[in-house]
């Protein structure tokens, strides 16, 4: 005990020699920016010992992160997490590299292995680069995303109580991101055109905002409904509440769309459909689109309803691509990634390049009046075309690859899985990953932290559902 006494008051002594006069160089120099670094070396610290401390910071920070793009124009840096997801990348890498310390079932896993060919391309295009330091910029930010949010989340997922902790997480701040976006839009009357720009700065603008409000949907429908004490029940109903609320108001028809798809997708499981099932009804349904292309067309061509406060008025907007301005710049986007694609089919012309590089492949009659030639309002606003005309062939390949090794991946292991709640977790991860994949027909956000958190994390939690499926599989047969 003495001895203990002895080493803490050492250690004040010493604590006290070393701070005091720092602080008070900071007085006399004025140099607040300095009280910081306190902060900083606690940051770095709980890092180095403590990487399942640092991870969960991480996540609850993401919804509230702030871009410093959209608050100074300059540096495009999200604080406090990229810095932070840096930090733990670095630090993952060595423990797996050099120091052996990783699960080789997760890094052996068929989702991780697709993840290493879509990073591979990735690193080969950036060498073949039009505009190599972008290129490169956007690698190893992809990079930092998904060691991060994928490997060391798929690690921390190995404990079953982390998956709804990584749940609760993500929802909470979201939640509180929500009621500041719909506390400034009650200022605006909740209006259509207010609509776009409410979350700033939280959030971008409102279809990022209602993408990640669509991923997360799902969870916040099974927080409210499993079997749990009624207090954590009540307060997940009141989470799924507002986030309802939320996405309504965001006017975001790509994210209503992509929940509707999850729906069907849920009730795949609900109606205990088989594969042959499936893939049969999927094939009925493009047999009858493709023979009625022209009354469909016709239907799109004559709807002149444009986006609107009115949510029937907005949601029959979704097919007018006449006169509405959003859907027909996307359309612009998409041709001109397609053109640019033409151009170069192989390689693709970098990473990250197509907003610096699309404006001389638009043509004036596909112009619209939000069209510009700066490079600074967007991408391809496709999670599948964007890739291919920056990557090229095997840049779209490899994302298809890696949707198809999930897809795969959550329809084999749920019949193998005897939990329920294992179960309930594994629909969870899918259908808001599946609310992802169509929103990235009309828009592309892996480039953000905030969309990036739950793409991967849930992308980790079919991961280790999958493993421990195999496990109990293994088990039962010996």
């Amino acid at each position: 005990m003495d001895a203990s006494l002895g080493h803490n008051k050492r250690f004040t002594l010493l604590f006290s020699l070393l701070f005091l006069p720092a602080l008070a160089a900071v007085i006399v120099y004025e140099q607040w920016e300095l009280l910081l670094l306190p902060f900083g070396l606690l940051t770095v610290w709980i890092t180095l010992y403590r990487l399942d401390w640092a991870m969960w910071f991480i996540v609850f920070a993401t919804p509230l992160s702030i871009n410093l793009t959209d608050l100074t124009g300059q540096a495009g840096l999200s604080l406090p997490t990229e810095p932070l997801l840096f930090l733990v990348t670095f630090i993952a890498i060595i423990k797996m590299l050099l120091l052996g310390e990783f699960d080789r079932d997760i890094v052996r896993h068929p989702i991780s292995i697709a993840i290493y060919f879509y990073l591979a391309w990735l690193a080969i295009t950036s060498v073949t680069s039009q505009l190599p330091l972008v290129s490169l910029k956007q690698l190893v930010a992809r990079i930092w995303f998904i060691v991060p949010y994928y490997f060391v989340l798929a690690h921390l997922f190995k404990k079953p109580e982390n998956r709804t902790k990584f749940l609760w997480l993500m929802l909470v701040p979201l939640t509180i991101a929500a009621l500041y976006t719909m506390y400034v839009h009650s200022q605006y009357g909740f209006t259509k055109k207010t609509s776009t720009w409410v979350m700033f700065p939280l959030f971008k603008e409102h279809t990022s905002y209602g993408a990640v409000l669509a991923m997360l949907f799902p969870a916040s429908l099974y927080l409210s409904f499993r079997k749990s004490s009624f207090g954590y029940n009540a307060v997940a109903s009141l989470l799924l509440l507002l986030l309802t609320a939320a996405t309504i108001l965001s006017y975001t028809r790509a994210a209503w769309l992509s929940l509707v798809g999850a729906g069907a997708v849920y009730m795949v499981y609900v109606l205990k459909l088989t594969r042959l099932q499936i893939w049969s009804m999927a094939l009925t349904v493009l047999v009858v689109a493709a023979f009625n292309y022209s009354t469909i067309a016709a239907q799109f061509e004559s709807n002149t309803t444009d986006s609107s406060d009115d949510l029937n008025e907005h949601v029959q907007s979704v097919t007018n691509v006449s006169t509405d301005a959003s859907n027909l710049e996307r359309i612009n986007r998409w041709k001109s990634a397609l053109r640019m694609f033409e151009d170069r089919p192989l390689l693709g012309h970098g990473p990250g390049t197509y907003m610096f590089l699309y404006a001389p492949y638009q043509k004036p009659s596909e112009k619209t009046i939000i069209s510009t030639n700066a490079g600074n309002r967007g991408n391809a606003h496709s999670e599948y075309l964007g890739p291919m005309a920056e990557s090229g062939l095997l840049g779209l390949l490899t994302v298809l690859f890696l949707i198809a090794t999930v897809v795969w991946t959550a329809t084999t292991a749920y019949g193998r899985l005897e939990n329920e709640r294992s179960k309930s977790l594994l629909r969870v991860a899918f259908t808001g990953l599946i609310t992802y994949y169509l929103h990235g027909f009309l828009n592309n956000f892996l480039d953000m932290d905030k969309a990036s958190a739950p793409f991967w994390g849930f992308t980790a939690l079919l991961a280790v559902l999958s493993i421990e499926a195999s496990h109990r599989s293994e088990s039962n047969a010996k």
